[in-house]
């Protein structure tokens, strides 16, 4: 075990031989730190807490009782290969969280990325990526390989079907199943999630000017009662709109997807 001087680690802690932990981290009573865990200068693991498999946990985090992170993933066709789990910066996952290593078949690597926070019992499936400032509220889980963009909300008890992606700025209601993929800056909501508008407060939340506002209601009305497909209405708005929030929302429906699209009422 790598361990500074400046690391704290409670007498009834295991922590494994392999284990490397950066300068200021505190490991807490009864938790279980793996050999091949890699923890950044100053996180902090709390009472009960577990941290195995080939796991990497960047600089800040803290990780609340009872989580339980880089276990195997909950796949049948997992055989044991030796897969990981990154976990960014500044990231708060709280009690009773899951998060699962990667699997062979879906690139090996679940990601995480910075200043996330992760409630009572969320869950991160295998293979899943996820971006910078993401919230997982109490109970909400993510289905394997689902993309996550940064700044996305998801309610609590809400569930993601496998392979759908979440574009940048969007929230999912609470009690939501999310089984298609979401435009960015989109608002899901209903127990069979429905696209509903867009994330309006988070827009205005994170500065978004007015003018750049009215641009995307705009795009998102052309969306819904333009002529042609779903995707050949996207691809108008991709060639045509000078807004750079539009082009975003355009080029995630016309990029390839495993999943269709919820689209607007």
């Amino acid at each position: 075990m790598t361990q500074p001087p400046t690391t704290l680690i409670h007498p009834s802690a295991s922590v494994a031989p392999g284990a490397q932990l950066g300068p200021g981290c505190q490991i807490g009573p009864f938790c279980v730190i793996g050999e091949n865990v890699v923890l950044g200068a100053g996180v902090e693991v709390k009472s009960h807490a577990v941290v195995t498999g080939c796991t990497e946990i960047g600089p800040q985090t803290v990780i609340f009782p009872f989580a339980c992170v880089g276990e195997v993933p909950q796949d049948l066709k997992y055989q044991g290969e030796p897969t990981r789990l990154v976990v960014g910066a500044r990231c708060k996952i709280r009690e009773g969280a899951t998060l699962n290593l990667g699997t062979v078949g879906g690139g090996g690597v679940t990601q995480v990325g910075d200043d996330c926070l992760f409630m009572t019992g969320a869950h991160v499936g295998h293979d899943v990526r996820v971006g910078d400032r993401v919230i997982l509220a109490n109970q909400a889980a993510l289905a394997g390989h689902c993309v996550v963009e940064d700044d996305v909300i998801i309610g609590g008890l809400s569930g993601v079907h496998q392979f759908v992606r979440i574009g940048r700025g969007a929230i999912i209601g609470a009690v939501t199943m999310v089984t298609n993929d979401v435009i960015p800056f989109g608002l899901v909501q209903g127990p069979r999630g429905v696209l509903d508008g867009l994330n309006l407060v988070g827009l205005k939340r994170r500065g978004v000017s007015r003018a750049e506002i009215s641009q995307l209601r705009a795009a998102y009305a052309h969306l819904q009662d333009g002529p042609g497909s779903f995707v050949e209405r996207a691809a108008d708005l991709a060639r045509d709109s000078q807004s750079p929030f539009v082009r975003e929302m355009a080029g995630f429906v016309t990029a390839a997807s495993e999943r269709s699209f919820l689209t607007p009422k």
